[in-house]
């Protein structure tokens, strides 16, 4: 079985040579022929320079550099363009993932699905990063049908047709499983180990939460609306119109009656709040719906 591990490195020195023994490991015990690329995301640890060295010493290992950190997305984009064997594994190269789980997800994977995501379902991380991530877990459940416990896990197997229908920026690499359903791949999820971190820093920070909120709405856009975008933004142009036309006929009618009835005093619509309101929601129906046709 010909399998492809890509690891976006960041900083993380001291777990690369034990993260490649036992996937060296693994890969001898299930006779799989494995083939490890390391996409060093602009370390500053001398991260580069383990990974140049077992890349010298042994052919099965990869090298990536990026002169700068550009994010986990374009980390793993790399590595899938590099990737040629027909099942490509994802992993973090922290060692909280334990690629001891690898026979059972690609037992999985042989099983009919496309994908076969990770699911830390005893997560050894403190509740600052637990309770965040299992909200977004729910949110990107419910706002996209895609109902896993774990979009989060970087632990994936991954049959190569995937890779090649998906394009990765910004945060999207939590959202591969939400993308390849919506392009009719089959998803699958299983438990798997989750260690306890011993080396190096966790990337989890506050501005991931807002990042990863606007990428859901990204994604949401791009899986919901992506080849109709006049049906949601038309929706809300249509809806904006109507209320701001009925408004300038009910103001319409008034100015009529007003000069129409005997005794009431004439209605001056220039000096009517309720007109420029109007004015305003016909002219943002017509943006939305201008939108939506570009």
């Amino acid at each position: 079985m010909r399998i492809t591990a890509v690891i976006p490195v960041c900083n993380e020195s001291e777990t690369i040579r034990p993260l490649y023994a036992e996937l060296r490991e693994v890969a001898e015990a299930n006779d799989y022929r494995l083939r490890c690329i390391f996409v060093d995301d602009g370390s500053t640890d001398g991260s580069w320079q383990v990974v140049s060295e077992l890349a010298a010493t042994d052919d099965r290992v990869l090298g990536i550099r990026f002169r700068r950190n550009f994010g986990k997305a374009a980390a793993l984009s790399a590595g899938f363009d590099a990737a040629d064997d027909p099942l490509v594994v994802t992993l973090d190269a922290d060692l909280q993932d334990d690629p001891h789980e690898l026979p059972m997800m690609l037992a999985r994977l042989r099983e009919g699905y496309d994908v076969v995501s990770g699911w830390k379902q005893v997560r050894n991380d403190p509740l600052s990063k637990v309770l965040p991530s299992r909200l977004f877990n729910w949110l990107v459940s419910w706002l996209t049908g895609v109902r896993l416990h774990d979009h989060n896990c970087g632990f994936k197997v991954y049959k190569r047709e995937v890779l090649d229908e998906l394009r990765l920026y910004g945060e999207l690499h939590r959202f591969v499983p939400v993308l390849a359903a919506a392009r009719g791949f089959r998803i699958a999820e299983v438990p798997v180990n989750h260690r306890a971190r011993e080396h190096g820093q966790s990337k989890y920070g506050a501005s991931r939460i807002v990042k990863g909120f606007l990428d859901l709405v990204t994604v949401k856009f791009l899986t919901g609306y992506g080849q109709r975008p006049l049906h949601p933004f038309g929706a809300l142009g249509l809806g904006a119109s109507l209320i701001g036309s009925l408004g300038m006929i009910w103001l319409a009618m008034r100015w009529v009656i007003s000069r129409v009835v005997d005794g009431m005093e004439p209605i001056h619509l220039h000096e009517t709040a309720s007109l420029f309101y109007c004015l305003a929601l016909l002219f943002i129906g017509a943006q939305l719906l201008t939108v939506g046709l570009l």
